[in-house]
């Protein structure tokens, strides 16, 4: 029986939590705090984003 596959980024740790603003970026850190701190700053980005684009 073969061992099962590895994924490329499995067990992989990052040295810190990153954002990412397009699919092509490398990513930015961010400092994770809370689940709930992470939401609000997300939605808060989306916000930033859309009224840019509007712009």
């Amino acid at each position: 029986m073969k061992p099962p596959k590895k994924f490329k980024f499995a067990g992989r740790r990052l040295p810190y939590d990153h954002r990412h603003r397009t699919a092509s970026d490398k990513g930015v850190p961010y400092v994770f705090e809370l689940a709930h701190r992470l939401l609000k700053d997300f939605f808060a980005e989306v916000d930033r984003v859309i009224e840019e684009a509007q712009q």
